[in-house]
């Protein structure tokens, strides 16, 4: 079973209910450089969401018709993908409680249409208050989610944070997986602006290897160890960076400590990277055969699961699977890639 652990999904009249489509619009918070409007695409007559940050710099484009389900289970099934994980693509960071509950309510009867296809991650604010705890609990227990979605960053704070520690105790209780979605761009971002791709791929990468860091660094896993964090992008490349964070403790001394760290810290460290997080490929064709490859023997096939970021490139989607058949590993291991990690992880066919 092949099982997409990274499909966004949108409700499918967010373009046709005016209220609907005004509501996500106007929460994007604008005191965070951020402007949202609606506008034609040019050529056509679809409309889409632009997201801009700073005003004059595109990040996020949302549009019409791109979020058919009829075309995503028909691309599903040519692919051989059996169930998709739903997620909503950087909203995480500004829907309000009201709004999350819509979204839920929207998220809930979508998969039950079509049974055995989907699986749906609640969004809800991180503030650990009782009505969002509540939300939670209510995502879980009745509408039978299999996780709870969160951003890799709100504003200016990152999930190590003392804001969302409360929230993280009850996720700890619970023992549920939270898929972190990566954000646009990092918190500092103002040299990643001139050049698009730099913009729109380089920065989504330093937001996530940032928010990563930070999170096994902290002690959010020693108050929270139950927590499983999946990280979209691999983390945004976050295999590459492993040893020089956590670099093996040798005798030989240096004159200047520039580094702190010890024997104790790095297991510390590497410990919280082996038991709290997990990673997505997040359009495994970016990546390409050798950094996937790398990112497998650093993170371990366990912590590595498949996802193409539907429907944000076609050849993601359409490459992806080819791409991790490619791979130099065992058979074993692709599978676990595939769909055996997000099975377990999710609770999918237990």
């Amino acid at each position: 079973m092949i099982i997409d652990a990274n499909m966004h999904w949108l409700p499918e009249d967010l373009f046709t209910d005016e209220a609907l489509r005004d509501a996500f619009v106007n929460c994007v918070s604008r005191d965070d450089d951020w402007s949202c409007y609606v506008r034609v695409v040019p050529g056509t007559d679809l409309k889409q969401i632009v997201l801009e940050k700073p005003e004059g710099f595109e990040n996020l484009n949302y549009i019409e018709k791109q979020y058919d389900v009829d075309a995503q289970l028909k691309d599903m099934d040519a692919a051989g993908v059996s169930v998709g994980i739903l997620r909503v693509p950087c909203w995480q960071e500004w829907l309000t409680i009201d709004l999350c509950k819509q979204v839920n309510d929207r998220l809930y009867e979508h998969i039950n249409r079509y049974p055995g296809r989907f699986r749906a991650l609640a969004v809800v604010p991180p503030w650990g208050d009782p009505e969002c705890l509540a939300e939670v609990e209510r995502c879980l227990d009745k509408l039978g989610f299999s996780g709870v979605q969160m951003a890799v960053h709100y504003g200016r704070l990152y999930l190590d944070e003392p804001e969302f520690r409360s929230y993280f105790r009850e996720l700890n209780k619970l023992d549920v997986p939270v898929v972190v979605h990566h954000t646009p761009l990092p918190v500092d971002y103002g040299s990643l602006l001139k050049y698009t791709n730099l913009r729109r791929q380089l920065g989504r990468c330093v937001d996530q290897a940032t928010g990563v860091g930070r999170e096994i660094f902290s002690d959010l896993f020693d108050e929270c160890p139950n927590l499983k964090l999946v990280h979209s992008m691999l983390g945004g490349g976050f295999f590459a960076f492993v040893n020089g964070l956590a670099p093996e403790v040798v005798a030989v001394r240096d004159q200047l400590k520039r580094l702190d760290f010890n024997e104790e810290e790095v297991a510390r460290v590497r410990r919280h990277l082996s038991d709290n997080i997990y990673f997505d490929t997040s359009g495994a064709p970016q990546w390409g055969k050798a950094q996937l490859e790398c990112a497998v023997k650093v993170l371990g096939v366990d912590h590595i699961l498949y996802g193409s970021s539907y429907p944000v490139r076609r050849e993601w989607f359409v490459r992806g699977i080819e791409i991790i058949n490619a791979l130099d590993i065992p058979a074993e291991s692709k599978s676990l890639i595939l769909g055996g990690n997000a099975a377990r992880l999710f609770k999918i066919g237990v």
